[in-house]
């Protein structure tokens, strides 16, 4: 008589690690978001690939703006907080042109209504706002997919994966989430920076500090430029801008700090020999950046249970100065509109959906704007226009 076959067994697969709310990227916009979100009783999971929250330097100083950044830090019960953070007398401005002659200058007399802060400082403080174990650490987005009735599956780098109802785009100008909504990519402006740090100035390039003064510092020419500011370690970091083709500084060796110097000068071989110091004696490596933006006008179908915010939404070039302002109140209005539309997530995204397409779309017009006003063969005098025509709308 013959045995009976044995039945296989089986190990039922476990289902995936499930999150009602998950938003990729722990940068200002998310922060923003996952802190509205906290302070309102909703819970969400933040992944962020950085391997910690002190992995890389943050850099650069902020103006923080009252209808934008200032707005969100309210929204998220942090602006006693931020002001007591900001850089005093960062809100000072020069102008200069290519022979360093100076055409505008303006003090900070603390009155002024867009007070500078360290990124990361400001980073800091949402990060010191939330929950432990809120943000995922060293959890980088590989990929993204739709499972059906608004639901996402997330995979990350290290294999693992996860399902979520709500998946938030807040992972910047290389977006993984953005696919999911639109097809636009980032194109490249015409402006090449080299970012550049003279440190501790005031003893160490003291020239260069009282060149620079206290805040915001433009030195303008023939489709090029510094642009710099004051940072509130006492270091001046500057981004030495030319409009190029989008290969030009591949030609440069940025692993030879003297000879990427070397090339970059030649750029500025007929500016002011201080102006030049600043890239001669720069110290540390000098770190390309090439300047890309969507579309002006970016924007998506309503796609259920998927959107985005900050850069991933609306990247646009800096030259208005509010993608960190804008990330923040797109993190503060979505927190806001989650929350005034309990059980009825698709009512809420459209609600902010119908406040961030207008908003972003003037503001990269402005940005694009802007980028012509500094780099063109006049510059400096279509910026000093730009500023007098402020100072009669204001006087």
């Amino acid at each position: 008589m013959n045995s009976p076959e044995t039945a296989p067994v089986t190990t039922p697969v476990s289902p995936l690690p499930h999150h009602p709310v998950a938003v990729i990227g722990a940068g200002l916009g998310g922060l923003t978001l996952a802190r509205v979100l906290h302070v309102n009783g909703i819970d969400a999971a933040v992944f962020d690939l950085d391997a910690s929250a002190g992995a890389r330097a943050q850099g650069g100083m902020l103006d923080i703006h009252g209808d934008t950044g200032q707005a969100a830090l309210r929204a998220a019960g942090l602006h006693d907080a931020f002001l007591a953070k900001v850089h005093r007398g960062g809100q000072a401005l020069r102008v200069l042109d290519r022979q360093a002659r100076v055409l505008r200058d303006e003090g900070d007399d603390g009155t002024g209504d867009r007070p500078e802060i360290d990124r990361g400082d400001l980073r800091d403080l949402l990060i010191g706002s939330l929950p432990d174990g809120m943000i995922r650490w060293n959890a980088k987005t590989t990929a993204v997919r739709p499972i059906g009735a608004g639901r996402h599956e997330v995979t990350l780098a290290d294999g693992s994966a996860f399902t979520t109802d709500l998946l938030i785009g807040a992972d910047g100008a290389w977006s993984r989430v953005r696919p999911l909504l639109s097809d636009a990519v980032p194109a490249y402006t015409g402006i090449s920076f080299v970012e550049i740090d003279l440190l501790d100035a005031d003893a160490r390039h003291p020239d260069s500090a009282r060149l620079l003064g206290g805040g915001m510092f433009f030195a303008l020419g023939d489709d090029k430029g510094f642009l710099g500011h004051r940072e509130s370690d006492g270091s001046l970091h500057l981004y030495t801008a030319l409009r190029v083709a989008e290969d030009h500084l591949d030609g440069f060796d940025f692993t030879d700090a003297d000879a990427a110097k070397t090339a970059l000068l030649e750029h500025f071989a007929d500016w002011a020999p201080e102006l030049r110091r600043l890239v001669t004696d720069a110290d540390g490596p000098l770190v390309p950046r090439l300047i890309h933006a969507l579309p002006v006008g970016h924007r998506w179908d309503r796609v259920p249970g998927v959107t985005l915010l900050g850069d991933a939404a609306h990247l646009m070039s800096p030259f208005a100065g509010e993608g960190a302002n804008l990330a923040m109140i797109d993190g503060a209005d979505l927190g806001r509109c989650l929350a005034a539309h309990p059980g009825d997530t698709e009512a809420a995204l459209a609600a902010y959906e119908e406040v961030l397409f207008p908003r972003s779309e003037a503001t990269a017009q402005d940005s694009a704007d802007g980028l012509e006003v500094i780099f063109n063969d006049r510059a400096p005098q279509p910026l000093l226009d730009m500023f007098a025509g402020f100072d009669a709308q204001q006087g």
